[in-house]
């Protein structure tokens, strides 16, 4: 029997649901190190980064205009999340070398969205969840007026990867859903990006 995924925004998750998914160091993290920065981010607790990362993602209230991510159930279980939002929301993305390299483009430019972070919980992995993830999110942007979206995955394949490094994403994922190869800044790091058409 297949499983039903089903994919909608945030705030149509409750906040324990998006807590299910978010353990370990994803727990840790809370997603919100990309939107506060490393300075801001070390220097919040855990429990403060929730905070952050709820205020944001307005779960368990359908009238907010959750814009800044994406939770998945399988068979009706949370099973995923992923967060995109316009790029000059994540302030450590903003101050990175690694996706600027070799390419001038305005960082402050909120018509360009990226996909910062996928979580898939323990228990879900291994179904390729990435990949439909990937794909709403990118329907997302562009549902909400964004002329491209971005993603800066790594290559999983020939090295050793740590959770937190592959939160980006693997490569795949983002090749299936139509997005092309912006650079190659580092050996394992890859911006991808689609382009909308007007």
């Amino acid at each position: 029997m297949t499983a039903s995924v089903r994919i909608r925004p945030a705030n149509e998750a409750s906040w324990e649901e998006l807590q299910l998914i978010l353990t370990g160091t994803a727990g840790r993290c809370q997603c919100t190190r990309q939107r506060l920065g490393d300075r801001d981010w070390y220097a919040l607790p855990v429990e403060q980064r929730a905070t952050v990362l709820r205020e944001a993602v307005g779960c368990d209230d359908p009238r907010a205009s959750s814009t800044v991510g994406l939770v998945a159930w399988v068979d009706d279980e949370p099973a995923g999340w992923v967060a995109v939002d316009a790029r000059s929301a994540y302030r450590r993305l903003r101050g990175s070398p690694v996706p600027w390299a070799g390419r001038a483009e305005e960082k402050d430019d909120d018509s360009v969205w990226a996909i910062a972070c996928l979580v898939v919980r323990r228990g879900f992995r291994d179904r390729r969840l990435t990949y439909p993830l990937v794909a709403a999110a990118s329907e997302h942007a562009r549902a909400q007026g964004a002329r491209a979206v971005e993603g800066y995955p790594m290559i999983a394949h020939g090295a050793e990867i740590t959770w937190d490094e592959l939160s980006v994403g693997p490569l795949g994922p983002f090749v299936a859903a139509g997005f092309a190869e912006v650079s190659r800044p580092t050996k394992r790091r890859v911006v991808m990006r689609l382009d909308f058409e007007a």
